[in-house]
């Protein structure tokens, strides 16, 4: 949620901002009912301060019948008053909540994800002297992914991940915790990404409960499209749809010593989503599916750390992927595409080789105190104040990369070769597949 006081003092910017993500918000009434609640604010204080007086006066003696008429009458109303305020309050809720996250002046502003900006590429495209297989073909030639019997079991955009692909999985999944636990390596990738005074502090593995309730799911904004999200009918739970969801929210009304900041955790959950309006190419194999895994990254900053720590956590990515030998490239994403509660956004896509192009498998999230002024996630200075922490999440591992290996290291006979990296995680082989 956005600070109030910078909508009142800004409310041609906010509109602005707003329009460029492309959400429309009435801040004209939202500052309405913001001055009508203020206003019924003073009144109710107003007549609880006089109504304490009286109390004051008759501590000790009988009040006379004046009194208690005052008394009465000034009872009466609050209770009034009280009444006017609620759909004030609730009114005024639900137009603050619709408020975006401001931009930072370095965004792109564009209407759609076409109009991202490449910052970078890096690496060679592989090329092939045949027709490169697609990873959902090459796992029905090894034996690797089963659709049709996860169909049958769970419906459609489930499947089966078996044999050396669950090996190749959970060596890509420790690979990124031996990274993100070491600090030598944390302090050797700030350092390569020329980010000084970013603390190299290891991120703490955790493993995560895999359902949020209502009241924090939407405290994080991360509930909409909620029918993109699945609920626990009878009950105001859900199924997270990414570890930060779970992350991000752990600290809710909490108050950290600035000494301890900054926290980082790495979880790995297994996540859900319901996936509505895609089809074709995007469910084939393990694209796009209601149940997938992932390793994600969540931190807790200081104001003026929080910026430094999204750039560190990009390079991060960035190391990782390199390290794993896949092309890719950087883009900063614009307005409408980084998300209602970000600041700032960058995605990393890696070349698949079956569709000749990049796609998404790393985002990294710069959510300033958007997100913990609901989770009331606070810090106490070394000054005594007290203040919102800042929040950033992205993208450690999911499934894509995986998906990236099998495509872009895959031999004529359907064989994979293993990424140098991850070969001590699978007891030296360097290929997977079929003998």
């Amino acid at each position: 949620m956005i600070d109030l006081q910078f909508v009142r003092d800004n409310p041609e910017l906010v509109k602005e901002k707003s329009a460029q993500k492309g959400y429309t918000v009435d801040i004209d009434r939202l500052l309405e009912l913001d001055k009508k609640r203020r206003e019924l604010v003073g009144i109710i204080e107003e007549k609880r301060a006089h109504r304490n007086e009286l109390s004051s006066a008759a501590k000790g003696s009988r009040p006379t019948p004046q009194q208690i008429e005052q008394g009465k009458k000034l009872k009466d109303d609050i209770a009034k008053f009280e009444v006017d305020l609620q759909p004030v309050e609730a009114e005024l809720v639900l137009l603050h909540k619709n408020v975006p996250n401001m931009p930072l002046d370095g965004v792109p502003i564009g209407a759609s994800e076409d109009e991202n900006v490449e910052i970078k590429v890096v690496g060679e495209v592989p090329q092939f002297d045949f027709q490169p297989k697609s990873h959902a073909e090459l796992g029905e030639l090894n034996g690797w992914i089963d659709k049709e019997r996860a169909a049958k079991v769970a419906g459609a955009r489930f499947a089966y991940l078996k044999g050396d692909l669950v090996k190749l999985q959970w060596a890509l999944m420790q690979f990124g915790i031996d990274v993100l636990t070491d600090e030598d390596t944390l302090k050797k990738i700030a350092e390569d990404a020329g980010i000084r005074g970013v603390s190299t502090k290891p991120f703490v593995p955790v493993l995560p409960p895999l359902m949020i309730q209502t009241e924090l799911y939407d405290a994080m904004d991360r509930l909409q499209p909620s029918d993109d999200r699945y609920k626990i009918e009878g009950e105001e739970l859900w199924l997270q749809g990414s570890a930060e969801h779970v992350l991000g929210s752990m600290h809710a009304n909490e108050i950290f010593d600035e000494a301890e900041l900054p926290i980082r955790y790495v979880g790995y959950a297994t996540s859900f989503r319901r996936e509505a309006g895609t089809y074709g190419k995007d469910t084939e194999g393990i694209i796009r599916m209601h149940q997938f895994d992932k390793l994600e990254m969540e931190s807790f900053t200081t104001k003026e750390n929080s910026l430094k720590e999204h750039l560190f956590m990009v390079a991060i990515q960035e190391y990782l992927v390199a390290q794993l030998g896949l092309p890719y490239h950087v883009l900063e994403k614009c307005t409408a595409d980084i998300g209602k509660p970000n600041a700032k956004g960058v995605d990393i896509e890696v070349w698949m080789a079956s569709q000749g192009k990049y796609r998404e498998t790393h985002t990294a999230d710069y959510m300033t105190d958007y997100q913990a002024r609901r989770l009331k996630t606070r810090v106490r200075r070394a000054s005594g104040d007290i203040e919102l922490v800042h929040t950033n999440d992205a993208t450690a591992f999911a499934q894509r990369p995986l998906i990236a290996i099998l495509e872009n290291n895959q031999t004529l006979e359907g064989k994979v070769v293993v990424p140098e990296v991850l070969q001590k995680y699978l007891g030296g082989k360097q290929e997977l597949g079929q003998i």
